[in-house]
C-alpha cells in the first residue's frame, strides 16, 4: 500500500496552489464520483485530463444526487496521479462529521478543498433524506481556517497537528442581486477563500462587470465555469433543472441548426474559454459524462498543456 504514504509531514504544496501563487492561467475540470463501487469510468475520464488541467474537482452530492463520497473519490484520483480539488458541502454532515472528514483529507494528501453550502435535498434523488446544514459555506471556510491554525471549531487544540488545506469557494457572477453577490464574495474572502470557481457562465458582460467592480481589488483568482453543451435539448434541460442558469436562445438556436451539435458545443465552449481568458485568471471546465472532450476544447481555444507534476 505504498500509495498511502503521502509524506504527510513535509506539507508539500499542491501543484494547483503553486500555479495559483505563480499567477498562471488556471485550468480545472470537474468529474462526478461513481454511483457504485467501481471507479473505472471516473479514472478513465480523469486520465484524459492529465497534463491539461492543474486539478480536477470531485463533486460532493451535486444536485443532491447520490454518488460516492467526494473524499474517497479524491483519494482514488490521487492514487492515479491526478490532483483533486475535493468539494465539501454542508448538506449531509454536521460540524463533527465535517471536521472528521477534513482531518482525514489532510492526512491522505487531499489538500485542495472547495467549501460549498450544498444543493437542497428536494432537488435530488432522495427527497425524504434529512438535510443537515449545520454550517453553510462561509462558516465552513471559517472552520477550515481554524483547523489550519491548529484548533477545532470550539478553539480546542488539534493535538495531532494543524491541517494544511488550500481552500476555495464558489461564486455566481450572474447572480440577480448585485449587493448580495458582493457581500457574500467579500465574506468568503474574509473567511479565508484563496480561489473561486464560478457557476457556468453564459453572460460574459456580467462576468466582466463582476471582475471590474467587485473582484478587482482582491487579487484572488476567479475561474469562470465553462460548460460543454451537447445539443439544444441538453441546453434546454440545463435551463430547466439548474438553478440560476440561463443559456441564451442564440446559443440554443446555434446548437439546433448545427449538422453535428456535439462538435458545435465544443466550438462554443472553446470560444467561451477565449473570452474568459481576457477577463479572469482561469477556467473551470464542466463536460458532464464527456470529460474526454475537454482536451479538444482547450486545444481549439489555444490553451497550452499545463506543467502538472503530481508525485504519486
Amino acid at each position: 500500500m505504498e500509495s498511502l504514504n503521502f509524506m504527510h509531514h513535509t506539507h508539500r504544496s499542491t501543484a494547483f496552489k503553486r500555479a495559483v501563487q505563480a499567477g498562471e492561467f488556471l485550468v480545472t475540470a470537474e468529474v462526478a464520483p461513481p454511483k457504485g463501487g467501481d471507479p473505472a469510468h471516473m479514472i478513465q475520464m480523469a486520465a484524459t485530463l492529465k497534463g491539461r488541467v492543474h486539478a480536477v474537482n470531485v463533486t460532493d452530492g451535486s444536485r443532491a444526487m447520490l454518488r460516492m463520497s467526494s473524499l474517497m473519490a479524491s483519494v482514488i484520483l490521487l492514487q492515479n496521479g491526478v490532483e483533486p480539488i475535493c468539494q465539501v458541502a454542508c448538506r449531509d454532515r454536521n460540524r463533527i462529521g465535517l471536521q472528521a472528514d477534513l482531518m482525514g483529507a489532510d492526512a491522505l494528501g487531499i489538500r485542495n478543498i472547495l467549501a460549498l453550502t450544498g444543493d437542497p435535498v428536494k432537488a435530488g434523488d432522495h427527497v425524504d433524506a434529512k438535510a443537515v446544514f449545520d454550517l453553510e459555506a462561509v462558516r465552513l471556510l471559517q472552520l477550515i481556517r481554524k483547523m489550519n491554525q491548529g484548533v477545532d471549531c470550539n478553539e480546542k487544540p488539534l493535538t495531532d497537528g494543524a491541517l494544511d488545506l488550500f481552500v476555495g469557494a464558489a461564486v455566481d457572477p450572474q447572480c440577480k442581486s448585485w449587493s448580495g453577490l458582493q457581500s457574500r464574495f467579500e465574506r468568503k474572502i474574509e473567511a479565508g477563500a484563496q480561489f473561486f470557481q464560478s457557476q457556468l457562465i453564459t453572460d460574459f458582460d456580467m462576468l466582466e462587470k463582476f471582475m471590474d467592480t467587485i473582484a478587482a481589488g482582491y487579487k484572488k483568482p476567479i475561474l469562470a465555469g465553462i460548460f460543454l453543451l451537447k445539443s439544444a435539448k441538453n441546453a434546454q434541460f440545463i435551463n430547466r433543472c439548474v438553478p440560476g442558469v440561463n443559456i441564451p436562445q442564440h446559443i440554443i438556436d446555434r446548437l439546433a441548426k448545427a449538422k453535428d451539435p456535439f462538435e458545435e458545443g465544443i466550438k462554443i465552449a472553446a470560444e467561451q474559454v477565449q473570452i474568459a481568458r481576457q477577463l479572469c485568471q482561469g477556467v473551470h471546465m464542466m463536460a458532464v459524462k464527456r470529460e474526454d472532450a475537454i482536451a479538444s476544447i482547450l486545444d481549439l481555444a489555444g490553451v497550452a498543456p499545463v506543467n502538472q507534476l503530481v508525485s504519486k
